[in-house]
């Protein structure tokens, strides 16, 4: 691990991305709340939370952290067959969180891929990526092409 113990605390946020794209119909059936396991982006959004939460066992040479929020938002989008993912994650500490944010998107899209796979095994998660952090001595990223 890298030793953060001279860092300065600070409040850390990282935001991230994603999406799950597949047909128009298995979107339809997510919607509608049609699909047999229940609803898939209430439990992706748990999911994803979860995961946020346990990054650090999941990704070697992180950091445990003490997260202070995480806010997961999903919607979907039936006309253009896919699920959005964004998550953003807090806490006051030494080095950042976006693992954390990072891993709260993966895990939601593999949770709605696993609750859609019956209905659609072409489904493709798709374009995650950090889109901004604040916090900590490097200062303030924003991707550009967001």
């Amino acid at each position: 691990m890298v030793d953060v113990t001279s860092k300065e605390t600070t409040v850390r946020e990282a935001t991230a991305s994603g999406e799950v794209l597949m047909s128009r119909e298995t979107a339809a059936l997510i919607a509608r709340q049609g699909l047999p396991k229940g609803d898939v982006l209430h439990t992706a959004r748990i999911a994803g939370i979860m995961a946020a939460k346990k990054t650090p066992e999941l990704i070697p040479l992180c950091h445990p952290l003490e997260l202070t929020d995480i806010d997961l938002r999903l919607s979907v989008d039936v006309d253009q067959g896919k699920v959005q993912i964004e998550a953003t994650v807090r806490s006051l500490g030494r080095t950042g969180v976006e693992m954390e944010a990072l891993t709260a998107v993966s895990a939601a899209a593999l949770t709605v891929y696993d609750m859609c796979k019956a209905a659609d095994k072409e489904m493709i998660l798709s374009d995650i990526k950090l889109l901004s952090k604040k916090g900590g001595k490097s200062g303030p990223f924003i991707r550009k092409d967001t």
